[in-house]
């Protein structure tokens, strides 16, 4: 399976929330879905309330139609509440590397 689009998003939670916001991204719907092929969640080791999650799609749209959807949405929502500022994105193109668990 081919990644053809991937990004970066560093987010923090309000003091102490940090576990919450992890809890939330495990439970993501994207890790359910077929064309989302990596979805990591990390934290700092230094402040455990910032949260990393490192994603990997097919394809830009296959991301752009899973994000507009409603589970994503609702995540996008609850997770709202738990963060201070905005979080960071960056867009990638997946080039290589490897995620084993």
């Amino acid at each position: 399976m081919t990644v053809d689009h991937g990004f970066h998003a560093t987010m923090t939670a309000q003091p102490g929330k940090g576990d919450e916001l992890v809890a939330l991204l495990l439970a993501a719907p994207a890790l359910r879905h077929d064309e989302c092929v990596v979805f990591l969640v990390g934290r700092s080791a230094a402040d455990p309330d910032t949260v990393s999650v490192t994603e990997g799609w097919t394809s830009r749209e296959a991301h752009t139609t899973f994000f507009a959807s409603e589970p994503a949405q609702a995540l996008v929502a609850a997770l709202q509440p738990l963060l201070t500022g905005d979080a960071r994105y960056t867009d990638e193109i997946p080039v290589g590397g490897r995620a084993a668990f």
